[in-house]
């Protein structure tokens, strides 16, 4: 590593480590904040959370409590929870130290985290794994074990781990759990461990659990909806295998569904729009591929074209990136967003509406961002217009 990654790492490492010593040797029911992998066994050798640290685990906190998995964890806690003005003098003390002096350091710190015998990140993300395959483990820990796996599986590595540990499996098996905060863990766990890895993706894809994803989109619960949409957004990102998956298991049809119906939540929508603009994203930097078909689908067009009536900015202004890029794909055409979804007159209402929000001092600069990416949106609409609308010599 480099000197400054090295002072970071050093100094990090004596704040953090020093506290993790006391930790150790107090061993009192105290809870320290950032992370502690606790499981279903052997929890007389573990620290555990306080009732009020757990109900907010279980409503999605990703920060847990109690020791560190790894270095690399042991010092993203540290950042997060370092004085900025102290860490920088710590780090420049440590910066003015000779290589042999840094060296000695080092061999130091390595051999307190042997003593404080940190187990390695596969080694936790077993313990977790044997925790799901545990029929007999309390809602609790099986939800703690999710939790933890989260969290694991974000370094690619672990997350090309997962399937090598037997822990894919077990994750998907959780999808068919009775309680929906086990499912939308789950689903969150997958969708963490494929997000842009290729591998993971396949994995998935395999053992066909995209359609099991697709279906919980449809969930009753709203959070488990979510988490399933996240889910599918990451197997079918840059993966045009899956998206030809997508399509044949009719996930144009899930989309045209969630756009269409004001009823869903909000934070669903915005998903779902986000996902059709990468899903057109990915189209147009993928020039030598087919379309997707439902691309140049009318009623498609019109429900995302409808989302810019929201009272919604946030969705409004995905809606636009959205058809930004539909815009630009071939199979669009430009007569088929004036004529069908209006889309002249839906930029006309969104520019008087900018322009009103901009009189509001707290979100004026939010409009102005919003208008300019209206106005790009309204060039590429004309030029693709004018180009349909030129006769052939």
């Amino acid at each position: 590593m480099g000197r400054a990654r090295l002072s970071l790492v050093l100094c990090l490492a004596f704040m953090v480590s020093a506290m993790a010593v006391v930790a150790k040797e107090d061993r009192i029911n105290k809870t320290t904040p950032g992370l502690f992998w606790s499981t279903g066994k052997e929890e007389a050798e573990l620290f555990r959370k306080s009732d009020a640290e757990e109900t907010v685990a279980l409503n999605g906190n990703d920060e847990l409590d109690g020791g560190f998995s790894s270095l690399d964890g042991m010092l993203q806690w540290a950042i997060g929870h370092s004085d900025p003005a102290k860490l920088k003098e710590t780090a420049q003390t440590v910066q003015r130290l000779s290589p042999d002096e840094l060296k000695r350091r080092q061999v130091e710190i390595k051999e307190l985290m042997e003593r404080l015998k940190m187990p390695s990140d596969a080694e936790l993300m077993k313990i977790a794994i044997d925790d799901l395959n545990n029929s007999s483990i309390s809602l609790e820990d099986r939800l703690r074990a999710l939790e933890e796996l989260l969290i694991l599986v974000e370094p690619i590595d672990n997350a090309n781990d997962l399937e090598k540990l037997g822990g894919l499996a077990a994750v998907i098996r959780q999808l068919d759990n009775v309680e929906p905060d086990v499912r939308k863990l789950a689903a969150w766990v997958l969708g963490k461990a494929c997000q842009n890895n290729p591998v993971v993706q396949k994995q998935i894809l395999d053992r066909g659990t995209l359609t099991t994803l697709m279906k919980m989109v449809r969930s009753d619960s709203v959070e488990e909806a979510i988490k399933a949409l996240y889910a599918v957004s990451a197997v079918v990102r840059n993966n045009l295998n899956a998206q030809e998956i997508f399509y044949a298991e009719a996930g144009d049809l899930m989309l045209k569904d969630v756009l269409s119906n004001p009823t869903f939540d909000i934070r669903l929508r915005r998903k779902c729009i986000f996902l059709v603009g990468d899903l057109a994203e990915g189209q147009l930097e993928s020039a030598d591929k087919p379309e997707l078909p439902f691309f140049s689908d009318n009623s498609f067009l019109k429900a995302v074209v409808n989302l810019t009536l929201s009272d919604d900015l946030d969705l409004q202004e995905k809606a636009l990136v959205a058809i930004k890029n539909l815009l630009q794909l071939r199979t669009t055409e430009g007569l088929i967003f004036k004529d069908i979804c209006a889309l002249d007159e839906a930029l006309e209402r969104m520019r008087l509406q900018l322009q009103q929000l901009m009189e509001d001092e707290n979100q004026k600069d939010y409009a102005q961002d919003v208008e300019i990416l209206r106005r790009e949106v309204e060039m590429v609409f004309l030029k693709k217009l004018d180009r349909g609308m030129q006769v052939p010599t």
